[in-house]
């Protein structure tokens, strides 16, 4: 998430200024695309499929398979089966159709509607039609709808793609967040805030330094493609894990180094890498503490470098691990 604004209007512009003015500085490093989404077998399209999917019809409202769907999943697209989105991101909207405030990071595409007034989605990978996308209605705090033909989607439920989460804060949350979305196998990532005491804390709380939060984020990946050491490892290369209370710009506790596990494996696995390093002269300072109540920041933290291309990131990976076996 953007930096918060500390203690006063004053101080905020300096907080604020930690990774955005980094990102105008020679040391800042480009952003590249978001990866391509993975596909998946699918059956063939019915007729009335392809009339929603390749010839953007719309489906009566209240009439599709998961406008009211609680259960929890992947909804994946019908006609290439790549991932869209988690069910976490699904919300009553009462429009008559799936309703989503996120998308998988890169997949899906906008592009203004035939009508010239609207936002059209489509899948990123194959383009078949989606829906439409509204903002500004505050129905979540991400103030974002996705509204999705339940035609256009498949779903894939939990049982059957059992995927896993990881907790890390580096620093600002805008590039630790990029770093990960470029993951393959990583189907989410959320920039928020974690390890404080105080519930649902905004940007400006956690600023002040008494709510005891790290700005973190919360990365849901598939363990078949992607383990969480291989997570844990690009971590610790894409922050310096030797500073205390701040990450090159910023300073303050919520921007330390921590690996906040969920299962003693991940404890395990952290602990590993620490020692790793600490074996090659790093003095780490990370913290490695079990996980508590993960709060997603404001929405215009979210995804932050893919809305501003036009800015640099103030992290880099930097290899700090011998090339693991095999």
């Amino acid at each position: 998430m953007p930096f918060y604004r500390l203690w006063i209007v004053g101080a905020a512009a300096l907080a604020v200024a930690g990774c955005a003015a980094s990102a105008d500085t020679e040391k800042g490093q480009k952003m590249d695309k978001p990866r391509a989404p993975e596909t998946r077998p699918m059956p063939p399209l019915s007729e009335a499929e392809k009339h929603v999917i390749l010839e953007k019809g719309t489906e009566s409202p209240f009439t599709g398979k998961y406008w009211n769907h609680l259960e929890r999943g992947v909804y994946v697209c019908r006609q290439c089966g790549a991932p869209l989105y988690l069910s976490a991101s699904k919300f009553a909207s009462e429009c008559g159709w799936p309703s989503f405030d996120e998308e998988i990071a890169g997949a899906v595409k906008r592009q203004t509607d035939a009508d010239g007034r609207r936002t059209e989605i489509l899948c990123a990978s194959c383009g078949g039609h989606l829906g439409h996308v509204f903002v500004g209605e505050k129905f979540t705090d991400k103030d974002t709808r996705h509204c999705v033909n339940s035609t256009s989607l498949g779903f894939v439920p939990e049982a059957k793609w059992p995927l896993e989460r990881a907790l890390f804060a580096g620093g600002c949350f805008w590039g630790v967040e990029h770093y990960f979305r470029e993951v393959k196998g990583v189907l989410a990532v959320t920039s928020g805030f974690t390890g404080g005491t105080v519930a649902k804390p905004t940007y400006e709380q956690v600023c002040s330094g008494k709510t005891g939060h790290a700005e973190a984020v919360e990365v849901v990946f598939d363990p078949a493609k992607v383990s969480y050491e291989t997570l844990a490892r690009l971590f610790f290369e894409i922050h310096d894990p030797t500073q205390v209370n701040r990450q090159g710009p910023d300073f303050g506790a919520q921007y330390r180094s921590a690996v906040f596990y969920l299962g003693e494996d991940q404890k395990r696995t952290a602990e590993k890498l620490i020692g790793l390093l600490r074996a090659k002269g790093y003095k780490v300072a990370t913290e490695v503490a079990a996980a508590s109540t993960f709060w997603p920041a404001e929405g215009y933290h979210q995804d932050y470098f893919n809305k501003h291309p036009e800015r640099n990131t103030c992290h880099a990976r930097v290899p700090r691990f011998d090339p693991p076996p095999g």
